[in-house]
């Protein structure tokens, strides 16, 4: 790094080939140990890491002060260096100090682990919990990500166009944050979801291949992998087919992985949403680990068990001994505890079966055939001291509640293990029928392009449509997805007629979006995937509060900032607003 004013180096350079040079670093004190009645051992620190300063014990200096050292680079003594750091081996000795601030002291260590440290008080103080070197590792790791990004978006064409903050209101998806309009009283811009809207009007003003690293809003509540703002890659291009899309976003996350890991990652996996439910049971399914789901249906067909008899859909895991001995080996109430997970997650029940040698137990082995009984053992590849688990219910909802039991047995943490990337494509395009309209709900947005081979479904079979949308998932998360966009007019009204919206309301409620459709709308698609989650698992961490500089807690609040906060009357007054009493409670 590039010298200036008030230093020479960066704390974290300095190395044996630096012996006996004059040095001025500036920085923070971490530890002081006294050595003797004159000298002193001072860390200090930046964000390049550590070095040893030998001081005089005159020199008041302290924890967390801010300091500028002068000296000389010399070996650490015989026996003293240190070679967990990267600066181990050499000292600066002969110092000049300079105190450039005092410091009180901090509310946390800030060489703590975070486990030892309430996330609360780390939040309210987040300028000491950044100092930390995971923090410092984190935000430069997602630096890295964006560069990446940026570098192979522009080299294949992309042009980075940035779209506005305040927008209409379009509730059709999550939850929006609104913002009052003080000029209109009464009525509200609200902040973007994602730029969806703006970056399909941006093919059509032929701008061919849009890309931003955006900004997005939602008013959902917060998870390990969710918050209320958040990062994604945001591009659209024209004149594509969708395996245009992932070619070219599938480059920017491998470049991104690239420069953080320094490994190439192989090939994205693809698969389809229906392989993914049979094989997984979910539509973001974790590669790293076996425990597939196996259809069953056959192997019961004339089954006299009535809770296998009429199910639509029958099948099992087979959690094995050699893979998984202490789920294999699961006891009685364990048992039931799955049971009672399964029932809770949808299934009417769970079948659980151990495999004794040739015998099976369980509490339903009685009411099995013979050939039922080694029918299944030979579906399920099962060998002695195996559990098998089976559900018998609907399609989807077997398929769910195995994949949800699939993943609270086998799946590792989610930075352990190789990174398994996989495109999941041919979704669904309606997700089953609104309990009030009876109309099909869309899976994605109304804008997705139906698969072509399925158009003719569409008034006979409308939730046997698949559309040409696809996710991408990494590890059990998915980064994002995307789809090919509806760019006929006729065809949009026909899906916007099957979701009951006739052409008056859809001219109401989206006639901004549609109208420059009229005017020569080019084919089109996109994609947009979650920065945030990508840096939390590329860092190795559980939670995307971790790769974020100032987060929300779970809750939605902001210790550092104490928001949300209320505000005053006066400037409710000129908006237009007034805050109703909390109801009453029943």
């Amino acid at each position: 790094m590039k010298p200036t004013a008030m230093r020479t180096h960066m704390c974290g350079e300095l190395r044996e080939s630096d012996i006996g040079r004059q040095v001025s670093l500036c920085g923070w004190v971490g530890r002081r140990r006294e050595h003797g009645e004159h000298l002193a051992f001072v860390d200090l620190r930046d964000h390049t890491g550590i070095i040893q300063c030998v001081i005089d014990t005159g020199a008041d200096v302290r924890s967390e002060y801010v300091v500028r050292i002068t000296g000389v680079v010399r070996a650490r003594p015989g026996g003293t260096a240190n070679d967990a750091l990267p600066t181990g081996a050499v000292e600066v000795g002969e110092c000049a100090v300079e105190i450039l601030n005092v410091a009180e002291p901090p509310p946390f260590p800030v060489d703590a682990r975070a486990d030892d440290v309430d996330e609360a008080i780390r939040l309210k103080h987040r300028y000491i919990d950044i100092r930390r070197e995971r923090m410092q590792r984190n935000l430069r790791l997602r630096a890295a990500i964006n560069s990446a990004i940026r570098r192979e978006m522009e080299q294949n064409g992309f042009l980075e166009v940035e779209t506005p903050f305040l927008m209409p209101s379009t509730p059709e998806g999550a939850r929006e944050f609104l913002v009052p309009s003080r000029k209109e009283p009464g009525s509200f811009f609200a902040l973007p979801q994602s730029p969806q809207l703006w970056k399909q009007l941006l093919m059509v003003s032929g701008v061919d291949r849009y890309y931003q690293i955006a900004r997005c809003l939602r008013d959902e509540d917060l998870r390990a992998d969710r918050q209320y703002e958040f990062m994604q890659l945001d591009a659209e291009m024209s004149f594509v087919s969708q395996d245009d899309v992932l070619e070219y976003i599938g480059r920017a996350v491998v470049a991104a992985a690239e420069a953080v890991t320094g490994e190439r990652p192989p090939e994205i996996e693809r698969i389809t949403w229906r392989q993914a439910m049979e094989r997984f049971g979910v539509d973001k399914p974790d590669l790293r680990f076996g425990l597939e789901l196996t259809e069953l249906t056959h192997v019961f067909a004339g089954t006299e068990f009535k809770a296998f008899a009429g199910a639509g859909s029958i099948k099992g895991i087979c959690v094995r001994a050699s893979e998984y001995p202490e789920a294999a080996a699961f006891g009685r109430n364990k048992l039931d505890a799955l049971t009672d997970r399964a029932k809770k997650i949808g299934a009417k029940g769970l079948v659980w079966i151990k495999v004794n040698g040739a015998d099976l137990e369980s509490p339903v082995a009685k009411f099995l055939s013979d050939s039922e009984k080694s029918s299944l053992i030979a579906a399920m590849g099962a060998g002695d001291g195996d559990l098998i688990l089976i559900v018998a219910d609907e399609w989807s909802t077997t398929c769910e509640v195995l994949g949800q039991l699939r993943n609270d047995i086998g799946r590792p943490p989610v930075h352990e293990g190789p990174y398994r990337y996989v495109w999941v494509t041919e979704f669904p395009l309606f997700v089953g029928l609104d309990k009030t309209t009876g109309k099909p709900v869309p899976g994605h947005h109304p804008f997705c392009h139906p698969h072509p081979d399925d158009l003719a479904l569409f008034e006979t079979d409308p939730l046997g449509v698949r559309a040409l949308a696809y996710d991408l998932v990494l590890n059990g998360w998915e980064l994002g997805s995307g789809s090919i966009r509806i760019h006929e007019p006729a065809l949009q009204r026909r899906v916007f007629n099957i979701l009951g919206i006739d052409d008056a309301e859809a001219d109401k409620r989206f006639g901004f979006f549609l109208q420059p459709f009229r005017f020569g709308a080019p084919p089109h698609g996109g994609f947009a995937f979650g920065i945030d989650r990508l840096a939390a698992i590329l860092a190795g961490e559980e939670n995307i509060r971790e790769v974020i500089a100032f987060p929300k807690t779970q809750s939605g609040a902001d210790p550092l900032t104490n928001a949300p906060t209320p505000v005053d009357a006066k400037h409710l007054a000129e908006l237009g607003l007034r805050i109703l009493p909390p109801p009453a409670s029943s």
